[in-house]
């Protein structure tokens, strides 16, 4: 029997074997890490600068900003380098250490995009108690406890999945190491440890989605008690753009994971691991600056000049 230090690299599924795809691929993946990193950037430069912007809900969209700066930034420059320099190779630690921070900025962010929930229903339907439960003591324990599921939620599942041996392929069908592709070639029966891990994954999942809709659901009726209608208009602008992360970062992680996983490379796995692992990342400040205006009034601010200047 062949044991797991036999794999001391893995090899990631390509976009393309043409040359001149493998260009393209680079160059759009380029473009879209680029255009991430400014946005996100951006919108943690305008909250750092802005003194009006120094609120629970902003502190926890800097967090949410810094989650996705490393989502995107642990699969991306890989697979860009890749396909940059015509080769599928990742290394055995490589792979760990991708595995590894994926999962600590995924797990962190749903739990922040949870409690941002919760901020929201604080704050909507009970104002009274709002800077008295959202103080910064608890709003620094909140963002630090995500941080820290994250990470115990993801070394309890890189271990759980490197501790088997691979020996029947060291292919991954996907862009970037992923746990269920890897489970697909290791030794032993991975079937219990896969049903595990995603048994788990959308139990916690599916709990902080209920939190979310019962935490909504109660704002949108008191929302809609508001008798003035820029009250209302106020309430649905800081609500509507977390909603609708929510909704895209939750469907495609569901969709991406609760799809039955086949043994062969599939162009709908590919399609699927870049919906839920770039376009969250890419989409958020775009929505947030969109649809809030307090972000838009900050961008629109001489950002650069304030670096250089004091108050």
């Amino acid at each position: 029997m062949s044991n797991r230090t036999t794999v001391t690299e893995f090899l990631l599924l390509g976009f393309s074997n043409v040359r001149e795809l493998q260009i393209l691929h680079f160059v759009m993946f380029l473009v879209i890490y680029l255009a991430t990193l400014m946005g996100n950037l951006l919108i943690i430069t305008a909250v750092a600068l802005n003194h009006h912007l120094h609120t629970p809900m902003y502190f926890f969209l800097v967090n949410l900003s810094i989650v996705d700066l490393g989502s995107i930034s642990v699969t991306i420059p890989k697979s860009t380098i890749n396909s940059l320099m015509n080769t599928r190779v990742i290394s055995y630690p490589g792979c760990v250490t991708q595995v590894f921070l994926f999962i600590v900025f995924i797990a962190a962010d749903l739990a922040l995009l949870t409690i941002m929930a919760y901020d929201r229903y604080v704050a909507i339907c009970q104002p009274l108690h709002y800077e008295r439960v959202m103080n910064r003591r608890a709003c620094v324990q909140m963002a630090a406890s995500a941080w820290i599921t994250g990470i115990v939620y993801s070394a309890l599942h890189t271990g759980n999945t490197f501790r088997l041996p691979f020996c029947q392929s060291n292919i991954i069908n996907q862009f970037f190491c992923e746990i269920p592709q890897l489970l697909k070639i290791t030794c032993s029966d991975s079937d219990l440890s896969e049903v595990g891990l995603l048994a788990f994954s959308v139990f916690l999942s599916l709990n902080c989605f209920v939190f979310i809709i019962v935490s909504y659901v109660q704002i949108f009726k008191t929302v809609l008690r508001i008798p003035y209608e820029l009250g209302r208009g106020k309430a649905f602008s800081t609500c509507v753009p977390h909603l609708t992360v929510v909704s895209l970062f939750l469907s495609t992680g569901f969709f991406a994971y609760l799809k039955p996983i086949s043994s062969s490379a599939s162009g709908l796995d590919l399609m699927m691991g870049v919906l839920y692992s770039l376009v969250p990342p890419m989409m958020n400040p775009i929505i947030y600056s969109m649809r809030n205006k307090e972000i838009k009034a900050a961008l629109k601010k001489p950002i650069v000049w304030k670096l250089f200047t004091k108050n």
